[in-house]
């Protein structure tokens, strides 16, 4: 079953995407959850026609989203949190303390679009993250966990 993605979806693809999936998940989950539509001829035809009127439109929001990624790329991340025995710590950080951080810095991003590598960290150290501003324009930045 094709499928027009009406916005991005996790693993499987972006806003106005055409993707093959199986019906149950199409039928059941994706069309009733308003996440798709079924890709018809019409439907098709529709979509390409908006595509092309928001292919303009979509050069200046990459432009925007570029010098975002490298005013992130630009900073210099430091997280202090609460250390135990050696260099162990009190919890963990995640995503949300790195878009905090990014934010204290004096840019926004949005927590769900940034991935910590290897997901929670549990001790002090530089560590990675990826961030993702537009489907074209992904940054990578680089963090320091401190102890406070």
């Amino acid at each position: 079953m094709e499928v027009i993605l009406k916005q991005d979806v996790e693993n499987l693809g972006f806003k106005d995407d055409i993707v093959a999936v199986k019906n149950g998940y199409g039928r059941n989950f994706l069309i009733p959850q308003g996440q798709a539509v079924l890709a018809t001829g019409s439907a098709k035809k529709v979509l390409a026609e908006n595509l092309k009127q928001r292919a303009f439109k979509e050069a200046n929001v990459v432009k925007e989203a570029t010098k975002v990624a490298e005013a992130i790329k630009a900073l210099e991340i430091k997280i202090a949190a609460k250390v135990g025995e050696g260099t162990k710590l009190f919890g963990s950080v995640s995503n949300i303390d790195v878009a905090e951080a990014i934010a204290k810095a004096g840019v926004e991003v949005d927590k769900k679009f940034i991935k910590v590598t290897g997901g929670l960290i549990k001790r002090t150290g530089k560590y990675n993250a990826v961030v993702r501003l537009h489907r074209d324009v992904i940054a990578e930045i680089t963090f320091d966990i401190v102890a406070e």
